[in-house]
């Protein structure tokens, strides 16, 4: 069962960057440069959120980018030491409001088909499953499961 932790969401900005890095490297076998960060940053259309222990260190972070009235997830991480304390669901529901408060017709992302943690999360939290991305992951080789929470307008 998840406990929430106390973290504060805040926007990502040049401080974390570090951070974000880092967490990228410990979460995923193709992690995002710091460039690539950098720029989302600048980008009018991304929204990157960090989540922040009692120290202020990033315990995790999301991205959403959002076209017209379509809302993408880029990524979700959390450091391993903070997993299934609803950090992850504390951000996915900063991004559930704000779809909704600014009338997106749905949240969208991919995730790996064998990472069933994220696939349960992103489940009770409304999201359902979309479609398939047939080799999609590199590293290792594997499909990306779509997931999308519609909402009502």
């Amino acid at each position: 069962m998840e406990q929430n932790r106390k973290v504060q969401i805040v926007p990502m900005n040049g401080d974390h960057l570090d951070e974000v890095v880092e967490l990228e490297r410990v979460c995923f076998p193709d992690p995002w440069s710091r460039n690539m960060l950098k720029e989302e940053l600048e980008n009018d259309l991304a929204a990157f959120l960090v989540a922040l222990d009692g120290q202020g260190a990033v315990a995790g972070y999301a991205g959403l980018q959002v076209v017209l009235d379509e809302g993408y997830v880029n990524n979700v991480a959390v450091r391993p030491e903070y997993r299934r304390q609803g950090v992850a669901s504390q951000l996915l529901e900063v991004f559930r409001r704000f779809g909704e408060g600014q009338g997106l017709a749905f949240l969208t992302l991919e995730v790996r088909d064998s990472n069933q943690a994220a696939r349960a999360l992103y489940a009770r939290h409304g999201f359902v499953e979309a479609g398939r991305r047939k080799n999609y992951y590199q590293h290792p080789k594997e499909d990306a499961i779509i997931m999308t929470l519609e909402f009502q307008r």
